[in-house]
């Protein structure tokens, strides 16, 4: 099939998959007698593959070393995995900021009223003291 053809098939787009096989994340794609791109099933399961690690916020560089590793003769499962792992504790990592985001805003929106009515109560008070200073500072200019 064409790049078209294979771009509508994974949702990937045709300048996607140019990159993925520049950046060798995919195989080099065989061409057609007139050099059109003839992708294979074997292309689409790995821009499959290599669509979902990137979802899962592997970097490219990352994911090129895990392919080499997957692409390479001897068996590399341990650095195949300590990829894996390294990639799961920064997806950790982020999670656990995203959810204590969330956690804030969650006890914000639950305190709203609370908060609202002693922040803005706070912030009249300070009003009041820059307004006083400033007039006091009127004063002390004119005398």
């Amino acid at each position: 099939m064409n790049i078209k053809e294979a771009s509508e098939k994974t949702g990937v787009s045709s300048a996607a998959i140019r990159y993925y096989e520049k950046e060798s994340l995919i195989p080099a794609i065989d061409r057609t007698a007139v050099g059109n791109r003839d992708i294979d099933d074997r292309i689409i399961r790995r821009i499959r593959f290599v669509t979902q690690m990137r979802s899962a916020g592997m970097s490219v560089e990352n994911l090129r070393r895990y392919i080499q590793l997957f692409d390479a003769q001897e068996d590399n499962a341990k650095e195949q995995r300590a990829l894996l792992q390294e990639q799961l504790a920064v997806m950790e990592e982020k999670r656990d900021d995203l959810q204590a985001a969330i956690d804030h805003l969650n006890y914000k929106l639950n305190h709203f009223y609370d908060h609202m009515e002693a922040t803005e109560e706070e912030l009249r008070a300070l009003e009041r003291e820059h307004a006083d200073k400033v007039t006091k500072q009127t004063d002390d200019d004119q005398e």
